[in-house]
């Protein structure tokens, strides 16, 4: 009988790992996104709009080998119920066929990507990265294990170190002027010692592959996970896609500087309660009460931290943009803001996605990215008309139409949702960042005389004041009560044998 990777039982000791795996994966990502802050402030001083125009070209097409790369596995292996040592090897060579496969691929499309921007240095450009996609292949199950085993502080530590050497990389290639190239050279480094790091941390070394191991449920879960990545794909970089063809490579890294400011960091401050929801939710499956209440949980979590963030961003962006990016970046403020606002309203609906992947119901979620990724790339093309801050407000208005579509899908799909508790919830913490974002902007007006750092103060200082102060009224005393009683509940968890 083969063994198990993870004979943990699906109730045993949740509540001690949460607790934990929170704390440290939020601990982990924040040195992340210092690191992330760093990389902005610094290499945007040192790289021209041209050149994130020119990485953003390539990384906007070969980016989709990454899809591929994975194909779903990853989240097989951490979903699957039991997973076997005979099942991970062979997850772990057809991971790593098919980085090998989509590095050469890349490579031989090198002089396609040239051709289709109109811009010949993005041939060595693009081979230059090809390598990075066999590198990821052959980690991808390594960190699958390590998640599936919930050994998040590895996972945090591999995360935060490989952030710091690549950025240490590419603000040296900066400063001796390798211009763009410090930016594939930040990649490429980074994703060797994610690898090295991974491999070393798992303490677990591949087999070669045997006849006769089931594999199929895996494929067929990768298979729909797949899918519904290159729709989300094609519909996050529709964008950069656009505005490259339209405009250029100078105005897309106005755009660019902007969007991945936003973006990675949402993905980052999001990335510490994903991490440890799906596991948790994954082992929740057969306990439906307990997997609604920490569903709803996450989503309360989410809309009282990283929403309030984005508020800031959303109401202060042209000081925001002045000290993270620059005087000479002030045309990108109102994207800027129309990007923030677009990632505060992705974040409230985010836990949709954690519900799908637990469940394993990922047929469902493409066909729910299929229409949400038409309805963005329609508001994008239509927005193009206005320029680059017209792409943004299409962005924007497509995360308005798309998050009541997701919850129509979830209770569509599954039965017994509470979908009017969520409902409810996301709108009473949309508005709520939207009132706080009124009044960020509003500190940053009368604050305009005395320079960027008071305007950003100020205006963090007046959201500080508006939450603490919806406090007074009963149903975000109730959220934050329920947040409360949960991390006591799990802590009385952790004190159990």
């Amino acid at each position: 009988m083969p063994s198990t990777s993870n004979p943990t039982q699906p109730q045993d000791g949740l509540g001690r790992r949460a607790v934990r795996g929170a704390s440290v994966t939020i601990a982990g990502q924040g040195g992340r996104i210092l690191i992330q802050l760093l990389s902005v402030v610094v290499l945007a001083r040192l790289l021209s709009p041209n050149d994130y125009g020119l990485f953003a070209m390539v990384m906007a097409v070969a980016g989709i080998a990454e899809v591929f790369r994975d194909f779903g596995l990853s989240q097989a292996a951490v979903q699957a119920k039991s997973l076997s040592e005979e099942q991970r090897d062979w997850l772990f060579w057809i991971n790593s066929a098919i980085g090998l496969a989509l590095s050469i691929i890349v490579f031989f499309s090198s002089w396609a990507i040239a051709g289709f921007f109109g811009h010949a240095e993005l041939v060595q450009l693009s081979q230059s990265i090809a390598v990075v996609f066999l590198i990821n292949g052959i980690a991808t199950q390594f960190r699958a294990s390590l998640t599936r085993s919930l050994r998040f502080t590895a996972l945090a530590l591999i995360d935060l170190t490989s952030s710091a050497i690549g950025l240490g990389t590419a603000i040296l290639m900066g400063v001796l002027g390798f211009g763009v190239w410090a930016l594939a050279g930040q990649l490429i480094i980074q994703a060797i010692v994610v690898l090295l790091v991974s491999a070393a941390a798992c303490r677990w070394l591949p087999h070669l592959p045997r006849r006769g191991v089931p594999i199929k449920a895996f494929l067929r879960f990768g298979g729909h996970m797949v899918a519904t990545q290159i729709i989300t794909y094609a519909g996050n970089n529709a964008d950069t896609v656009t505005i490259g063809l339209a405009f250029g490579p100078a105005p897309l890294g106005i755009y660019n500087r902007p969007f991945q400011l936003v973006m990675n960091i949402a993905n980052q401050l999001r990335a510490p309660i994903t991490n440890v929801a799906i596991p948790i939710l994954s082992r929740l499956q057969e306990a439906p009460e307990r997997f609604w209440k920490f569903a709803r949980v996450g989503q309360s979590a989410l809309g009282y931290s990283i929403v309030p963030a984005l508020a800031i961003a959303t109401g202060a962006a042209l000081p925001a943009t002045d000290i993270l990016l620059g005087r000479e970046w002030l045309s990108s403020a109102p994207i800027l803001a129309f990007l923030a606002a677009s990632a505060a309203l992705q974040t409230l609906g985010y836990f949709g996605y954690w519900v799908y992947v637990a469940k394993g119901i990922t047929g469902a979620l493409f066909q729910f990215n299929l229409v949400s990724v038409g309805i963005k790339i329609a508001c994008l093309v239509i927005g193009a008309h206005w320029g680059v801050t017209g792409v943004a407000a299409g962005y924007f208005i497509s995360a308005i139409v798309s998050w009541p579509l997701s919850l129509i899908w979830i209770a569509k799909t599954i039965q017994g949702v509470p979908i009017r508790m969520f409902t409810t919830a996301f709108l009473r913490m949309g508005g709520l960042a939207t009132v706080a974002a009124g009044a960020a902007y509003m500190a940053t007006t009368w604050t305009a005389n005395f320079g960027s750092w008071v305007q950003i103060l100020s205006a963090s200082g007046a959201v500080i004041v508006l939450y603490a102060a919806a406090l007074l009224i009963p149903a975000p005393r109730r959220d934050m009560r329920e947040l409360i009683g949960v991390a006591f509940m799990l802590r009385r968890e952790k004190a159990q044998p």
